[in-house]
């Protein structure tokens, strides 16, 4: 698979797990901020710098979602094989 067709799947993964992922401009603003996990009213996201490289976006989604219960989530698999690897980290 592609790597945007990879980050598109793990989007699609998150959204069915509750989980809501958003890019946003995170660069110098004087706070020292940078791409992650967070819970905001219950709700669960991944906030992620839009300026990171695709491969940097896959590898902090991935990661997270490696960590919470997605075996009963169907995902294609180069996707699960990802997840797997990242659940092992």
């Amino acid at each position: 698979m592609k790597p945007e067709q990879i980050y598109q799947e793990l989007k699609k993964i998150a959204e069915k797990m509750g989980v809501a992922v958003e890019e946003h401009n995170l660069g110098p603003n004087g706070l020292q901020v940078k791409s992650g996990a967070c819970v905001v009213h219950g709700q669960q996201f991944v906030i992620i710098d839009k300026h990171k490289s695709l491969s940097k976006k896959i590898r902090i989604l991935a990661s997270y979602l490696a960590q919470l219960p997605h075996e009963e989530v169907f995902a294609v698999p180069a996707v699960r094989e990802l997840l797997n690897r990242y659940a092992e980290e």
